[in-house]
């Protein structure tokens, strides 16, 4: 042990007579506003439902115009506006969807029975 504790006296931290120096960087992040383009252009292609799709389009793209000029508020207005009408627009469409499968399926039932009716009727 007497060896052991010879070898390990002999490392110690190296001493510096000036004091250690620190720099602290601040970096200041710009507020993140979503633009919605991608949103937009989805319900633009396919829920376009009243045009509300490609106007949500139109109001992303200013936005996006605006956050490049460094102009926030009015980024976060259009921002603002083009999530509105994204999720009216999505709402609408998905509706319509719904409304079309029901009438799809009810439609198609309703044909078939008058097929048999028609059928039965003619094998009297």
């Amino acid at each position: 042990m007497a060896q052991e504790e010879v070898k390990m006296g002999g490392l110690r931290a190296p001493y510096h007579a000036a004091p250690m120096q620190s720099t602290v960087i601040n970096i200041q992040r710009e507020p993140q506003v979503p633009d919605h383009v991608i949103w937009s252009l989805f319900n633009t292609l396919f829920l376009n439902c009243c045009c509300l799709g490609f106007v949500a389009y139109a109001y992303s793209v200013k936005s996006r115009d605006r956050k490049m000029v460094g102009d926030m508020i009015g980024a976060q207005s259009h921002a603002s506006t083009s999530k509105y009408l994204n999720i009216f627009s999505t709402v609408l469409g998905l509706l319509e969807i719904l409304v079309f499968v029901i009438l799809l399926a009810t439609g198609t039932g309703m044909s078939f029975q008058a097929l048999s009716q028609m059928m039965g009727q003619q094998g009297h």
